[in-house]
Formats: C-alpha cells, structure tokens, sequence
C-alpha cells in the first residue's frame, strides 16, 4: 500500500476505527462522518505531510489532500474495512431509451479491440490468398482464420465479460453462463426439453442480445441472492444459486427473447432497405457520421452491424458507409490543406487528413469540424455522393474493417467486382468532399482564431522580452472573483493551485480550453480537463455541492472525451442549487500551477462565455 502509513495516521487522528461512521471522497478530499468530530486532532491532522487543508462544517469533516485522493481512498476504506460508498444516488429518473442505449454502447465499446482486429486480419488474409503467398487450404491460413471466425463465434463471452462490470455481475459467472449457451450440448441444438417444457432451436454463437439481456437480469438475482443467503455461506451458494437460476431463465426466456429481438432488428433493416432502398440509408449514414460521432453514438451501429453479418454474412450497409465518411473526412482535410495559407493550420489539416483516411477521425471532427463548422457541409456533399454510389450498386461489408487498410476485405470470397465498387465510392467521397472544402473555404474570422489561442505578452521591464502564454476562456457567463474572494478554504488559500472564481448568471457550464476530460465526478459537481500545453484545470461547481448526490447537475461529457474551448459540458440548475442552501460559486484552478511561471487571473469584471478568465505563462 502506497499510501499506508499516511491513512493509518489519518485514522488515529480523527479519532480511531470506532469513530469512523463512513468515509466517501470528493475530487480533492476525504469527507469523513464521524460519531464525534471532537475527538479529531484537527491540528495534527493540517501538520501532517500530505494534507492541504482540513475544513470542518456542518456537511461533513473534510480532509483536503490533492487530486490523488482516489489511490489514497481505497486503501483508506480497506484499512478500515468499509465498503467504498458512492457519492451519486440521485433519484432523477433516467431516460429509459438512453439508459438502455448507454448500456449497449458502453458495453461494445471494450470489444471493438478484438472485432477491429478480426476484421483487418480478414483483409489481409484476403490479399495473402489472393497473390499466392499462403494457400487457403494450408494449415497456416486455417489458423489465422480461426481466430478472425473466433471472435464472432464467442461474441456472447465477450460481451458477458464486457457487461458484466456494468451491470454489477460477477464477470466469472457471466462469462461462464455464456459458455455454457455456446456449449455443443445447448447451441444449434434442435430438440431440448427443460424440466419437459421444449425448447427453441437457437443459435447462440456470432450473437449479443440474448446474453445481454441474461446478464442484465442476472444483476437483480445477485442482489437478491445475496440478501437471502447467510454472510457465512455467501461464497460456497452465492454463486450455485444465481446460476441454477440463471441458466433456467436463459434458455426458456432471455434466450428466445434476445434470438427474436436480433431477428426483429435484422428484418427491420432489411425490410428498410428493400422497399426505401439501401442507397437512402448509405447516403444518409455517410454524410451524417461526423454528426453521430460528434454526438457520442459513434458505436450504436455496432450491435446491429455484427446480427447483421451473423445472419446475412455481410453487412449491405453501415461498415461501408462508416468508411466512405471517414475518406470523404479525409478529403474535407486535404481541400483545407490546399487552400489554406497559415502554417499553423496547414500542419493541423495535413496531420488529420492521414489519421482520418486510416477511419480514426476523432482528431479531425474535435480539431477542425467543431471548431469551422463548414467542413461538415463538405463531408455532407463528398460521404452523401459516395454513400448513394455503393447504395446504388450494393457494395457489401464482408467483415468488420474500416479505413483505407479495411478495403481488401471487400473482397470477400474473390468478389472483385465487390472491392472496385467500394474503391471507386471511397474515390467520389474523398474528391467530392475536397472540391468541396476548398470551394467553401474558412471565413476570415475564422482563419486567425487558431492563433489567439497562443499570445505574446511584452514585459513592462525589457519590451525585447517574450513570454508565451496560453490563455483559458470563462466556464460560465457571469462576475470573476479572485479565488481568495471564495468561502472555500481549500480554494481561496491556493492550496490546490492558482485561479479565479465565477459567480454564473446562466446554468450553462463550458470548456474553458481544447483538450481531454481526465475524470467527470460520480457527483458531476467537479470536471477536470487536460490542456493541449499540459495545463490540467480543475472546474469545481459550487461550494459542498457534493452533497447534493447530482441533482440540480447535467453533464454532457464524459473521461476521455475531447473538447474544445467554448464548448458545452454540462448545465447545473444555479436557482435550485441556491434554494438547497448552497453558494454556486464556480472554482476553477490549474492544479498543477507550478509547472508553469505563473497564472495570472483577470481582474473582477462581468463576463462572457469565450471572455479571457485566465492567463498561463508557459515560459
């Protein structure tokens, strides 16, 4: 334990074990409720190497320790053999349609790694076959090619090991349900009887819905399960009876459940793509992914794409659309590189052409699409002309791959014919959207606000002297405060870095810079953001919000999201924060101020969204 000796002094001085009713922990603090606050050696504790600041209220007795206080909280909770609580138990109904599609995206998300890689194995063992250097009959094309068919056959595992964590189910007996399913004695198996009820045939294997819906159901029996069992035979029934239950329930329920629902979206699509006709569809899909990513929903296609190749053997439309919109992204990039004459931005366009040519066009739509606005038209023109040619000619996904290194896979079973119609879509997107980039071009506002983000302040001393510097926009409209102005001890002290306060006026909350979200707070009361300069700010919404588990809070972004400055993040609303008795002061701090030479806050003044807040000194 890193941290050990640390918390076994923090438990001594707040009053031992048995003084300790629970422990949770904020973005930077330990909030402890203690059965006595007196018997704490307040000033003990603020000598300790390590803590801040101590800060005890009404809320709760706060021990300030830094942006590490996640590592020194779980060993906190095992030395004192507590169970980590979660800060969040808003009872804000969910939206069930985005509860289920959250669930669905979040648990395909861990196993693209291993469907993108069967997908690619499959282009290459298509040229490798295709010019003679490994015959498909040989032994080593056989065994490449079982682990591309392997993926697909043990979906199920997959996404039994990926959902689990999710759903709150134990991953070995999640994984081992879906074994079980795929097993030889149960998959594609006609004729079964259950306790004398008959059972469909059902093909398990390539398939997802079936066990997702088991594993989801199988997070209520565990918690059932281990509210009847004795803690002192949990670990020997705990896990025999949630899968006697389990199985049972799979295959005379979740099982049929989940085969008719695959069959049902499979018929939709293709009944969709008979009568409209799959040309709509491509067309539709292919101007619009940058859009969809941009939105977060980039992998809602993926589910229905992989029933689409268990069933068909190809996909008819959504991996070939998924490719000629990130070409024609491409294209956008280079037409922009063409016509553009700041260096600065010739460099970004050249950099995130290749990257979205290769399907990875995160950096392009974040770097360049959010902020231009123009180049979504450009890939609506190029992605719509190349998706209504492969509608129009019926170009075939043979497997999961996307991107330039993605194409051999159109080949199929020696379908050329299939490859030059993917070929010559992928041309017309990437040229379409070129010409048309170049022809709408960047507005003159535009083209220079690259270069604000960086400016050149003039030493009052010696004018021959430069400082670069970087410079972070308001999170919110309303008043700047010097954050020595805040009721916050641990903020107006600096003891977590240099800043400024805001008091909003208006709910929203934005990016004050470009760069990544490193951890939203269960809570949603504390954002931190990581600088394209390294810079790591720390937006802390209110004073004590955390106690209002997330309510009155709506964040729209998530760790490891890109963002760029100006852009929402989320909406709090102030009034009823107000209401519950709390100050709505917003701190925002760059926590690791002293890897720079200074930050400077503006003075107090109203402010605007993009206003200047804040100045980085860089070197």
């Amino acid at each position: 334990m890193k941290y050990k000796e640390f918390n076994e002094q923090i438990i001594e001085l707040v009053g031992g074990k048995d003084n300790v009713k629970a422990v949770v922990h904020c973005m930077t603090r330990l909030r402890f409720t203690l059965k006595d606050v007196n018997r704490a050696q307040t000033e003990a504790i603020k000598n300790m190497d390590g803590v801040i600041d101590v800060v005890s209220n009404n809320v709760a007795y706060q021990i300030i320790v830094g942006t590490h206080v996640n590592d020194v909280y779980k060993e906190l909770i095992d030395l004192l053999g507590l169970q980590p609580s979660k800060e969040v138990s808003s009872t804000e109904k969910k939206n069930i349609v985005k509860a289920i599609l959250d669930v669905v995206s979040e648990s395909m998300n861990p196993i693209l790694e291993p469907i993108i890689c069967a997908g690619l194995l499959a282009a290459l063992l298509s040229i490798v076959s295709l010019t003679g250097i490994i015959s498909p009959d040989s032994s080593t094309y056989q065994i490449f090619d079982a682990l591309r068919s392997a993926v697909f056959y043990f979906l199920p595992i997959f996404m039994a090991m990926s959902s689990a964590k999710r759903l709150g189910v134990s991953p070995y007996l999640a994984v081992a349900l879906a074994a079980t399913i795929l097993s030889e004695p149960i998959n594609d198996v006609a004729g079964l009887n259950l306790f004398g009820i008959p059972l469909p045939q059902i093909t398990y294997a390539n398939s997802f819905i079936p066990i997702l819906l088991a594993i989801w159901f199988m997070g209520y029996v565990t918690k059932f399960v281990k509210k009847i069992v004795p803690n002192s035979l949990q670990y020997f029934l705990t896990p025999l009876l949630i899968m006697a239950i389990m199985l049972p329930a799979t295959l005379l329920f979740f099982g049929p459940l989940g085969y008719y629902l695959g069959e049902g979206i499979i018929a939709f699509f293709n009944l969709l793509m008979k009568y409209v006709g799959s040309w709509f569809v491509m067309m539709l899909y292919s101007g619009l992914q940058p859009f969809i990513i941009m939105l977060g929903a980039g992998n809602f296609i993926m589910p229905v794409v992989a029933s689409l190749i268990a069933s068909n053997g190809y996909d008819p439309a959504f991996i070939s659309s998924a490719t000629i919109s990130d070409i024609a992204v491409g294209g956008a990039m280079l037409g922009y590189f063409i016509r553009t004459r700041n260096s600065k931005q010739k460099q970004l366009f050249g950099t995130v052409t290749l990257s979205a040519i290769l399907g990875v066009t995160e950096p392009a739509i974040y770097g360049v699409f959010v902020k231009f606005r123009r180049p979504f038209i450009a890939v609506m023109i190029g992605g719509g002309l190349g998706g209504l040619f492969a509608g129009i000619t019926g170009v075939k996904a043979y497997s999961v791959a996307w991107g330039l290194l993605g194409l051999p896979s159109y080949i199929g079973q020696g379908d050329f014919k299939n490859l030059w119609l993917m070929v010559s879509a992928v041309v017309i997107s990437f040229v379409g959207a070129a010409i048309a980039a170049y022809l709408l071009g960047i507005p003159a506002d535009e083209a220079t606000a690259d270069d604000k983000n960086t400016e050149t302040i003039v030493s009052e001393a010696d004018s021959a002297v430069s400082l670069r510097s970087t410079a972070l926009s308001s999170v919110a409209q309303g008043s700047l405060v010097q954050l020595s102005e805040v009721a916050d001890q641990a903020f107006s002290t600096g003891a977590l870095g240099k800043g400024i306060g805001i008091i909003p006026e208006k709910d929203e909350i934005y990016s004050p810079i470009d760069g990544e979200i490193t951890v939203v707070f269960p809570t949603k009361h504390a954002i931190g953001i990581k600088g394209l300069h390294g810079e790591e700010v720390l937006i802390h919404i209110g004073i004590d919000t955390v106690s209002l588990e997330g309510q009155f809070f709506d964040v729209s972004v998530k760790q490891g999201d890109t963002v760029k400055k100006g852009q929402k993040i989320g909406q709090v609303d102030f009034e009823q924060v107000q209401a519950a008795g709390f100050d709505s002061t917003i701190m925002v701090v760059i926590t690791n101020t002293g890897d720079y030479l200074d930050v400077i806050p503006m003075s107090n003044k109203k402010v605007q969204t993009l206003d200047e807040s804040l100045n980085i000194i860089l070197e």
